[in-house]
């Protein structure tokens, strides 16, 4: 397996990314894993540290990087309101200098790159599912802005350089994915409901709970980056991957009381501005181009993920 054998993950030692570097690994690939540890943990990849073919690197992607590899996978930046909101400018830069540096070491190493995106550049959606060729309904001087155009920025930045220099770039806009590692106060509805119903604290619901969400468990999105970065070089997409299975919040909320055995009751609060009121992603395109789909169930990725809050909980480090 020469083909993209070095390997370069920014955030490597986050949710996806630690995620995406055990499957690397097990694949025979050599892994150097890059993370600055603003959000993501160490602890995610420590499992690997000792292994012949893994290496870490602390490192901010937006400071240049000299190093040789075969293929990038750009995951680097905070992806939850509370941690991107902590630090706007940072989250603009992660995204914007992240994305300028992480393609010119592609283009000087000829390296293929797939830039990791989100179902955010799509706002607060006026057609739903959303498809690839929907430019969005973004508010750009709100405050989820700096990650949302931020990656719109890095969409173009990617096929700009593919269009100058030939940078042979895969766009993925992932969509709401969820499992084991995820970060305990990263505020995402999957994370706060499980800890809450594990607590028996109530469980904080925003607006009235009709809001819908699509959830994609993690190994499936893992399968979806293996597939799209090995994808023929004509296909860059963008492409959505994501489970366009629907759930309203207050159905999620009801599923993780029901899975953990919780006394908690649901609160309601007032909804965040720009906060969509829909997201599922229509995954057509990965269908025909990647032949992927999601093969794992709410209920069944519920449950791992679960264990692996409880057994924070247990720790007293969630």
């Amino acid at each position: 397996m020469q083909l993209h054998r070095r390997v370069l993950v920014t955030g490597g030692a986050g949710f996806l990314g630690s995620h995406l570097c055990d499957r690397l690994i097990e694949q025979g690939r050599e892994v150097i894993c890059l993370d600055n540890c603003f959000t993501g943990d160490k602890s995610n990849v420590y499992h690997l540290i000792a292994h012949p073919r893994f290496e870490f690197m602390r490192h901010d992607v937006t400071m240049p990087l000299y190093i040789e590899v075969d293929s990038i996978y750009n995951l680097a930046c905070p992806a939850s309101p509370i941690h991107y909101q902590h630090d706007p400018v940072q989250t603009l830069k992660t995204s914007v200098h992240g994305a300028i540096n992480m393609l010119g070491l592609a283009k000087r190493t000829g390296a293929r790159i797939l830039q990791a995106s989100t179902s955010e550049v799509y706002g607060d959606p006026e057609i739903h599912p959303q498809t690839e060729d929907y430019w969005g309904n973004v508010n750009p001087l709100g405050p989820r802005a700096c990650y949302d155009e931020g990656k719109r920025c890095a969409e173009t930045l990617c096929m700009d350089y593919h269009r100058q220099h030939k940078v042979a770039v895969k766009i993925a806009r992932i969509f709401n994915t969820y499992g084991p590692r995820m970060h305990p106060a990263d505020g995402r509805v999957v994370s706060n409901f499980i800890i809450q119903a594990l607590r028996d604290r109530p469980i904080t619901v925003y607006g009235d709970g009709s809001q819908t969400r699509s959830f994609c468990y993690v190994d499936d999105m893992v399968e979806a980056f293996l597939l799209l970065m090995d994808s023929p070089d004509g296909f860059i997409g963008p492409v959505n991957l994501g489970n366009p299975g629907e759930f309203t919040i207050r159905e999620l909320a009801e599923t993780v009381v029901e899975l953990t055995g919780s006394a908690s009751k649901i609160e309601h609060r007032p909804l965040p501005q720009d906060d969509p009121k829909q997201r599922q992603p229509d995954i057509a395109l990965a269908g025909r181009e990647l032949d992927w789909q999601p093969a794992t169930s709410l209920r069944e990725g519920l449950k791992p993920t679960i264990d692996y809050f409880e057994g924070l909980v247990r720790e007293g480090v969630a």
